[in-house]
C-alpha cells in the first residue's frame, strides 16, 4: 500500500506511490496491469468508473496482421499506417507498433477478451478503411473484432486484470497539475477528490499521463463529455509543447444531429455511403477502396457532396449509410450496438431504411510528444528542426493524449485501439526494467504547487465574472466554426484572433457554488481551463501550417507541401510560441516509405 505521510508538503496531503497513472482508460489500465503485475506501487487516478472511460465507446475492432482471414504481415499494416498518416507519422514508431500487434492481441485473448470467432477457433477480423494486402493492392480482413463493442470488451477486460492484480484505483478524482520541480523533473501530480473537494498531493517517481483526447472542444463530437483534454493542459502548463495539434480526425459517420458514433466496422461488414440521388458516390472518389478508403479522405468526399448539392434531408446537409441489404441475421449479430444507436438517435431501424450521417470530430492526432516507451520528450534548445531533443525525467504519456507519431496527420481505424494496449505495455515495461520501485523520491521544490492552489483560490473566492458553461460553449462554438472539415486562410485567422479572445475570459470564470461535496461547477471550471489550451494549440498550429495534409484541408493551399511542411508543429503555451521538428522517415529495421501522392 501507498505511504500515507501524517505531515504536509506543499501545504498539502500527501500520498507516495512508485507510479502514478492519470486515466483509467484502455491505455492507462495497459500501463497499470504490467506495472501491478511486476509488484510496481502504482497508483491510477481517474475521473470516472474506470469501465465508463471513452475506450468503453470504441466500436470497431483493434488492428493485427493475424493473417487469420487471409494472407497478412506487419510489414504490409506498417505501409497502410505511413500512408494513412500521410506520411507525417515517424516510421521508427509506426514499426515499432505494428510489429508488436499480434502479440498485443493474443495477449488480450489471454487476458478473457471475447473477440468474435470463425468456424476454427480463430480470431474474427472484419475489413477496415485503408487496411490492404500487399502495400494497396486490396482490401484486406485486419480488424479483431468483439461485434461492435471492441472497446467495452477490451475496458472490462483490462479492469478485471487490474482488479486481479490489485491496482489502486482512486475513482472520481481529478488531476489538476503535474508537479516539477527546480530540476524540471516530474514529481507527481495534485489532484481533486470530488466527493469531498479535498485536494492532495501524489508524489510518484513516475507519472503517467493516459487522460484521452480533446473531442470536447467542438461543438459536434462523438466523444464522451469527459474528454476535455486535460493531460494536454496539464502538460501545457507545465512548459511542455504539444505536437501536431492541427490534425484532428472527422469520423465520417457521427448520426446527424446526435454527433453519436456509426463504426467504419459497418462499412467493413458492406455498409454503403449514398447521396441524395441513391448513388454510390466514394465509387467516383476512390474507385478501387471504394467506401473504405482512409477516414480524412471519406469524410473531405461526403463533405463535397453535401457542399456541392447533393446532400439528403430536408436541409440536405447529410448522406446515408444504407446496411438493410447486409439482412437483419448479420446486423443482429456482428452490428448489434449499431442498430441500438441508430434506433435511439436517428429513429431509424437500419434493418429496413438508411442511417442519417455526417462527418463529426473523433480523435486527436496531436499531442504530448514521446517516444515508444512514453517519456515525453522536449526540443533541446529553440530550433526544434535541428532533431535533438531531451527527456522530462518521471513524465510520461500514452494513448490519445500522446503523440509517438503513429496517425501522424490521419489515424486508420483500429490503430486507437492498437495504440493504447502496445504504448501503454511498452511504457509499463519501461518502467519495470529501469526498477522504478527501487528509485528514490526526486526532491520536491517547496513552491511546486503555489500556482495550482493559487487557481482554486481564485476560483473558490470570486464572487463575479464569466460563467463557466457560457466560456465553455464560445470555445466549442469557435473551434467548430473556424476548424471544420474544410478550413480557409480567413476562417482560420479569425479562429486565432476569436481563441485568444476567450482565454481571456478563461481567467475571469466564476461559479455560484462554493461547497466541496461533489461540485460539479468546480470541476468544469478545472475542465475549462484544459480545453482552452487544447483549442489554442488546435487553432493557432492550424492557421501556420500553409498545406493541405491527411485530416487537415486547408482551401487555399489544396496540395500537400513535402518540401516546406514535411515536419512536426510544436506548439507552446507561454506567448503561443511555434517550432518544429523533423518527421522520422527512416524506419528501424526496414526500408523508408518515400512520400507519395495518396491514391485510393
Amino acid at each position: 500500500m501507498a505511504e500515507i505521510l501524517s505531515h504536509n508538503i506543499l501545504g498539502l496531503p500527501r500520498r507516495r506511490f512508485d507510479t502514478v497513472i492519470v486515466g483509467a482508460g484502455g491505455a492507462g489500465m495497459r500501463c497499470s496491469l504490467q506495472l501491478a503485475a511486476n509488484d510496481v506501487n502504482v497508483a491510477v487516478l481517474s475521473k470516472v468508473f474506470p469501465t465508463r472511460s471513452h475506450t468503453v465507446a470504441a466500436q470497431g475492432g483493434i488492428g493485427a496482421s493475424l493473417g487469420n482471414m487471409s494472407e497478412d504481415n506487419w510489414y504490409w499494416h506498417m505501409f497502410d499506417t505511413v500512408k494513412g498518416s500521410d506520411y507525417l507519422g515517424d516510421q521508427d514508431a509506426i514499426e515499432f507498433m505494428c510489429k508488436e500487434a499480434p502479440s498485443a492481441v493474443y495477449e488480450l485473448e489471454h487476458y478473457g477478451m471475447p473477440f468474435d470467432r470463425n468456424a476454427d477457433g480463430t480470431i474474427y477480423q472484419r475489413p477496415f478503411g485503408g487496411h490492404t494486402s500487399n502495400l494497396g493492392e486490396k482490401p484486406v480482413q485486419r480488424a479483431c473484432a468483439a461485434a461492435d463493442r471492441t472497446g467495452h470488451a477490451l475496458l472490462h477486460t483490462l479492469y478485471q486484470q487490474n482488479v486481479r492484480s490489485k491496482t489502486q484505483f482512486f475513482i472520481e478524482w481529478m488531476a489538476i497539475d503535474v508537479v516539477m520541480n527546480n530540476d524540471g523533473d516530474c514529481v507527481g501530480v495534485i489532484a481533486l477528490e470530488m466527493e469531498t473537494g479535498e485536494i492532495m498531493f501524489f508524489e510518484s517517481k513516475a507519472t503517467v499521463l493516459a487522460t484521452g483526447g480533446a473531442g470536447r472542444i467542438w461543438a459536434a463530437s462523438t466523444n464522451a463529455f469527459i474528454n476535455t483534454g486535460d493531460g494536454v493542459g496539464m502538460a501545457a502548463r507545465a512548459g511542455i509543447p504539444l505536437q501536431d495539434m492541427e490534425f484532428w480526425q472527422f469520423h465520417p459517420t457521427g448520426v446527424a444531429g446526435a454527433g453519436v458514433l456509426i463504426t467504419e466496422g459497418v462499412r467493413g461488414e458492406g455498409g454503403i455511403l449514398l447521396n441524395s440521388s441513391g448513388e454510390r458516390f466514394m465509387e467516383r472518389y476512390a474507385p478501387t477502396y471504394k467506401d473504405l478508403a482512409p477516414r480524412d479522405f471519406v469524410s473531405r468526399s461526403m463533405g463535397q457532396e453535401i457542399n456541392e448539392g447533393r446532400g439528403c434531408g430536408p436541409k440536405k446537409d447529410h448522406v446515408l449509410l444504407k446496411l438493410d441489404h447486409l439482412g437483419s441475421e448479420k446486423i443482429l449479430k456482428k452490428l448489434p450496438s449499431i442498430r441500438e444507436i441508430a434506433i435511439k438517435f436517428a429513429n431509424v431501424d437500419p434493418i429496413k431504411e438508411p442511417i442519417p450521417v455526417v462527418p463529426t470530430i473523433h480523435y486527436q492526432m496531436g499531442g504530448i510528444p514521446t517516444d515508444v516507451n512514453g517519456q515525453v520528450v522536449v526540443p533541446s534548445s529553440n530550433d526544434g528542426m535541428s532533431g535533438d531533443h531531451t527527456l522530462v525525467d518521471g513524465l510520461y504519456a500514452i494513448g490519445e493524449c500522446a503523440c509517438v507519431s503513429v496517425h501522424g496527420a490521419n489515424r486508420l481505424g483500429t490503430n486507437s485501439l492498437l495504440d493504447l494496449v502496445v504504448f501503454g505495455r511498452a511504457t509499463g515495461r519501461h518502467l519495470v526494467e529501469k526498477g522504478v520501485a527501487k528509485e528514490a523520491f526526486k526532491k520536491v521544490s517547496s513552491e511546486a504547487a503555489d500556482l495550482s492552489i493559487q487557481r482554486l483560490s481564485r476560483m473558490d473566492s470570486a464572487k463575479s465574472g464569466e460563467k463557466v458553461q457560457d466560456v465553455a460553449d464560445e470555445i466549442r462554438e469557435t473551434t467548430q466554426k473556424n476548424c471544420g472539415v474544410f478550413r480557409s486562410k480567413e476562417l482560420l485567422q479569425k479562429g486565432v484572433e476569436a481563441i485568444n479572445q476567450i482565454e481571456e475570459k478563461v481567467s475571469s470564470i466564476f461559479f455560484k457554488d462554493k461547497s466541496k461535496t461533489f461540485n460539479t461547477a468546480r470541476v468544469e471550471a478545472l475542465e475549462v481551463e484544459n480545453m482552452i489550451e487544447a483549442a489554442k494549440a488546435t487553432i493557432i498550429s492550424a492557421e501556420a501550417r500553409k498545406e493541405s495534409r491527411g485530416a487537415h484541408s486547408h482551401d487555399d493551399y489544396p496540395d500537400r507541401d513535402d518540401n516546406t511542411w514535411m515536419k512536426h508543429t510544436l506548439w507552446f503555451a507561454k506567448n503561443n510560441r511555434l517550432d518544429y521538428k523533423p518527421v522520422i522517415l527512416k524506419p528501424s529495421s526496414v526500408a523508408s516509405f518515400a512520400p507519395k501522392k495518396r491514391t485510393f
